[in-house]
């Protein structure tokens, strides 16, 4: 792409991105929940509704462990040929499934996942039963793979950051040709946001290198970023609200031309006590 026509995952220039991230930190209210550093700061965080910094205050101290890191790192090998891992196999299937975008992996943290039955070949013994939906997902972004511009119906929640680095664009509304309104980079520790009405629809996109020899669809590295995201429908917050709506589905904008808005049942790739198997079981082999 030329810097006149610019591509994925934001298609914008790196002067229009430079624009983006300035304009983020004007934001009021704020669009990252962090240890604020100075009076404007504190102010614009001042105005982040109460339900959302209550569940940043209960993420702040979820981590990966190093070796769940590592693990994680070796599953998306992308030497599937000689050395097959897991968390590739799927993105490689997902691909083939969908070609409009590079894929992610989401990992249900309560509930079953599509996969799981595949990661029995990795050491994972069991299945659960369950629903595949589930409020709490750990996601897993490969260097260089993003999700289209998405939004998650009436649900209030929170994008942490957990390893790696994730960038957030927030859209002014759930169309192609939508106001950009601003463009963060999450590093651990640090969320972005959403509800209803304010930063309902937003991007996310792995900034990390993609190895010597990417595809369109398809990363060449190991390397990624994983964030945990909250998604709780109005009846399940804190402070009771009406018309509750389902986190069973979000609607979003098709990468491929003409663009059109779609609607995705939501499910995940993994329950999270088949990758945590997987993941062990591969840290013993080390």
């Amino acid at each position: 792409m030329t810097s006149e026509n610019p591509g994925p995952p934001f298609y914008v220039s790196k002067a229009e991105e430079r624009e983006l991230r300035v304009a983020a930190e004007k934001l009021t209210p704020a669009l990252v929940v962090d240890q604020a550093s100075s009076f404007d700061e504190y102010v614009r965080q001042l105005m982040v509704p109460p339900a959302v910094m209550d569940l940043a205050r209960k993420a702040a101290d979820i981590r990966l462990a190093s070796w769940e890191v590592q693990a994680i790192r070796e599953l998306l090998d992308p030497d599937t040929v000689t050395k097959p891992r897991l968390l590739r196999e799927i993105l490689i299937d997902k691909a083939k499934n969908d070609p409009s975008h590079p894929p992610y992996i989401r990992v249900a943290c309560t509930g079953k996942g599509h996969y799981d039955d595949d990661a029995k070949a990795h050491g994972y013994e069991e299945t659960d039963e369950g629903d595949f939906g589930s409020p709490v997902v750990l996601e897993i972004w490969p260097a260089q793979h993003y999700s289209p511009m998405h939004s998650h119906g009436d649900t209030t929640g929170i994008v942490y950051c957990l390893a790696g680095q994730i960038d957030v664009m927030s859209y002014g509304s759930l169309d192609w040709n939508a106001e950009k309104r601003g463009l963060v980079t999450l590093t651990p520790g640090q969320c972005a946001w959403l509800s209803k009405d304010t930063y309902a629809v937003h991007k996310v996109y792995c900034p990390f290198d993609g190895g010597p020899n990417p595809t369109p669809l398809m990363n060449d590295t190991g390397d990624f970023g994983a964030s945990f995201h909250v998604y709780l429908n109005e009846n399940e917050l804190s402070v009771e609200a009406h018309d509750p709506e389902s986190r069973d589905a979000f609607d979003y904008i098709d990468e491929v031309a003409p663009h059109e808005k779609k609607s995705f049942t939501t499910y995940s790739d993994l329950s999270w006590r088949a990758l945590r198997s997987v993941l062990a079981k591969t840290a013993a082999s080390w």
